[in-house]
């Protein structure tokens, strides 16, 4: 036997992974990982003889479904809701569709939020390098003098 971790050695059956390599392909952080299980966004994974917590491939299509949620800026609730209304089976297409339109909303509006935010900063920004430069200035000056 080669040298490497127990992963590389140990043998799983087909389309079985560790924790590891599931954090590896999807770019989700272990703890990450760890931490969707117990809040119940992910299911408990099954074990190994050994105790080695074994992921599928529908764990890692659910973590990359996740991560994209994420990426969208769903609340981890709302990525909750949905999740539910897939794993009971209780949903229609309008159902997700509405949520999804909710969030979109939400967006628009944070994004509305922001361009408002976005002059008076700008404005600050300004008076603020007026003042720094005018300071910068004045130090010569001083200096020279």
């Amino acid at each position: 036997v080669g040298t490497g971790s127990r992963a590389t050695i140990m043998q799983y059956s087909k389309g079985e992974m560790t924790r590891g390599v599931l954090a590896k392909k999807s770019g989700v952080n272990c703890e990450t990982i760890r931490y969707y299980e117990k809040i119940a966004l992910m299911p408990n994974p099954i074990r190994s003889e050994g105790g080695h917590r074994l992921y599928k491939e529908e764990q890692l299509k659910r973590l990359y479904f996740i991560r994209r949620c994420r990426e969208l800026d769903f609340t981890l609730h709302d990525i909750h809701e949905l999740l539910y209304l897939v794993d009971e089976k209780t949903y229609t297409c309008a159902e997700v569709q509405n949520r999804t339109l909710e969030h979109l909303k939400e967006i628009q509006t944070k994004k509305r939020d922001l361009k408002k935010m976005g002059v008076p900063l700008k404005r600050w920004f300004l008076n603020a390098m007026a003042i720094l430069y005018q300071s910068v200035q004045l130090s010569i000056r001083l200096v020279l003098n």
